[in-house]
């Protein structure tokens, strides 16, 4: 049975950095590309990172290129994404999730976790 599960989330002042971390199991991550998105209340999904399984190339959402990495152990089969310059915006639930393209993270992922929340406020 595919599975991912998150750690990490809560809550940070604006400017503050935060780290998310991913275990997945039941399949290989070289197989799919991989990578997190993420949904505030009232939005819909929003792709923050995404490694394609094409060309092992991360590809990061203009709102937050620059201001997080994404960081892959395949051996392992876990991911992490680090968040810095954190913005009251960046405020959603964070999910991992693995699709068989990029295109397709955030529309039909193969297996997603349930994320946990990353509030940014004072």
């Amino acid at each position: 049975q595919e599975q991912m599960v998150e750690s990490g989330g809560g809550l940070v002042q604006p400017g503050g950095s935060l780290r998310l971390s991913c275990a997945g199991s039941g399949f290989r991550f070289d197989d799919y590309s991989i990578g997190w998105f993420r949904q505030a209340p009232g939005r819909t999904r929003e792709a923050v990172v995404c490694i394609s399984s094409d060309d092992r190339l991360a590809y990061y959402g203009g709102a937050v290129k620059d201001r997080f990495s994404i960081w892959v152990d395949a051996a392992k089969n876990s991911l992490g994404l680090h968040m810095k310059d954190l913005l009251a915006d960046d405020t959603a639930v964070y999910s991992c999730a693995a699709a068989h393209s990029c295109h397709l993270l955030t529309s039909d992922p193969t297996s997603w976790g349930q994320g946990p929340q990353v509030t940014v406020s004072t």
